[in-house]
């Protein structure tokens, strides 16, 4: 391209203030390069300590920071270096060419589902420059972006024609009103099913959907919604109970509690309820029954709570050593029992951070052994599992035991780590039991994930309106988790739901109700 000499920057031509004009330019380069590498400097610092965090969360020390405060570090590290990047992007070009590159190459393909919008950027002129002739097209260069248009909500108006005939008097023809979720009120089955994501998946309290819907020019009270969602919960709690059949028929199970607290009206003030969970996920050992968790809201952690959440299961319990468990194990003949091992190493982690307790540290190292096991195996067929363990595993585990037994006597009997010790001998029949059956985990960490939520939602929603309001968190956070676990969307498997529900679905045929049928159906 040719420049035009009325294009190029004019010079003075008097020698004193071309050297003026010479020296500006030189000491705005230096600034430049000076606040370039002030800000290489303050991100390599910053890499430094990203990658400390890192070690901090995969490493030997990954249970010393809470996950979601790992996360929020690692963030919040990164946007300041994107931040750092862009500025000395600015006085650089070079730098600012490579970040770009950088990017193009790790960036991946969009999904190809996402609609797309073309935007055809054609030059103003369209002749050549040189003979005026039509240009012809060559080629494209073709980028994608990735677009975004805020929730929209829309009024969806249903019609219902009335016709009649001429010549027969009475006779009028319409059809039926289709049936809907909230009889006599606005929202459609998708709108309710976008209400129970954001709460229950997204964990938004309702006086925040109300907040984001007023924004809209839409204004609809909490209490309303709260409405919405108590009929909605209403409605699939019978998929959930056939869930919770469905899991007690596997032969083996993970369960948990955590508190959650709840209202209690008569005081005006908050109680400890209880969310316990069983959970079923084959993967790890190619097991073909697809993942799920059930959610049980109790008001209390006794053991009736146990027995009436896992009433008529029969199979291996894989739990942490909590005394229900056992008491529920010792009146029932057809459960047995899998502890386990990331409790063991918990009562040990604490220990070991003032790094004044060799055992504890000694013993972290030798779990770490057991579980590097692990991870060559996972996937594997029970079997295979099985021999590896019994090859590997067991002699480590009695070289454990018994290095543990030693340990114990030569300490206080009341000390921290004597204690530590003890939690592992005491329940060392289920913590082997692994090693005989290659569908048993290590540890109870599958539960511990699904029943994360629990602990997002205590503190974005502080707490359940009462009992009932448990049990209503209970049912919808069950459909919600197990879609997770097999990638379904929950908002899309709720609207499909609650349509089918609200137009009679048969009960013979629920099972297709099921989050991992509703997948397969709409994968095919």
């Amino acid at each position: 391209m040719r420049v035009a000499a009325a294009d190029m920057p004019s010079l003075p031509e008097d020698p004193t203030a071309l050297r003026a004009l010479l020296l500006s330019v030189i000491a705005e380069r230096d600034s430049l390069a000076a606040e370039r590498d002030a800000l290489a400097v303050r991100n390599e610092q910053l890499h430094h300590l990203l990658l400390k965090l890192k070690r901090r969360q995969f490493g030997a020390k990954s249970e010393r920071l809470p996950e979601d405060q790992l996360l929020f570090a690692f963030e919040e590290i990164e946007a300041t270096l994107a931040g750092n990047t862009a500025e000395a992007g600015k006085a650089s070009p070079a730098l600012r060419a490579n970040q770009a590159k950088r990017r193009r190459e790790g960036r991946g393909r969009l999904p190809a589902h996402l609609p797309r919008v073309e935007q055809v950027l054609v030059p103003e002129v369209t002749a050549c420059p040189c003979c005026q002739r039509p240009l012809v097209e060559i080629g494209v260069d073709a980028a994608e972006r990735l677009d975004v248009i805020p929730v929209q909500f829309r009024v969806l108006v249903t019609k219902r024609p009335k016709l009649a005939c001429r010549a027969c008097p009475g006779v009028v023809l319409q059809t039926p009103a289709p049936a809907r979720l909230i009889e006599g009120g606005v929202p459609t089955e998708a709108t309710v099913a976008h209400m129970l994501v954001s709460r229950y998946a997204d964990h938004l309290p309702f006086y925040r959907q109300s907040q984001i819907l007023a924004r809209q020019g839409i204004e609809i009270g909490r209490e309303v919604l709260a409405d919405w969602t108590g009929t909605a919960a209403s409605e699939v709690m019978p998929v959930v109970r056939r869930m919770r059949e469905i899991l007690l028929g596997s032969a083996r199970l993970f369960v948990d509690e955590t508190t959650m607290p709840v209202l209690d009206p008569g005081r005006g003030k908050t109680k400890k309820g209880f969310a316990w969970a069983i959970a079923r996920d084959d993967r790890p050992w190619g097991g073909a029954d697809p993942p799920a968790v059930v959610f049980h809201y109790a008001p209390g952690r006794g053991a009736e709570h146990a027995k009436d959440l896992l009433s008529g299961y029969r199979g291996i319990l894989q739990c942490d050593g909590y005394g229900a468990y056992k008491a529920l194990a010792a009146s029932n003949a057809g459960i047995t029992l899998a502890f386990c091992w990331s409790h063991v190493r918990r009562e040990f982690i604490e220990l070991a951070k003032g790094k004044t307790a060799p055992i504890a540290s000694e013993t972290l190292q030798r779990i770490a052994t057991l579980y590097a096991v692990e991870a060559e195996i996972r996937g594997k067929a029970p079997e295979v599992r099985r021999a590896v363990r019994q090859e590997r595993s067991r002699p480590f585990i009695e070289d454990l035991f018994a290095w543990l037994t030693a340990q114990l006597a030569r300490l206080p009997s009341g000390s921290p780590t004597a204690q530590a010790i003890r939690y592992a001998l005491n329940h060392r029949e289920g913590l082997v039991r692994f090693l005989d059956d290659g569908r048993i985990e290590l540890d109870n960490n599958t539960v511990e994930r699904a029943i994360r939520p629990v602990c997002l939602s205590r503190k974005n929603a502080l707490f359940a309106s009462g009992d009932d309001g448990g049990a209503r968190w209970s049912a919808v956070a069950s459909l919600v988790e197990t879609c997770k676990l097999n990638g379904v969307d929950p908002q899309r498997y709720f609207t499909d739901l609650l349509t089918r529900l609200v137009n009679g679905w048969p009960n013979s045929r629920i099972d297709d109700l099921m989050p991992w049928c509703w997948k397969t159906d709409k994968a095919g």
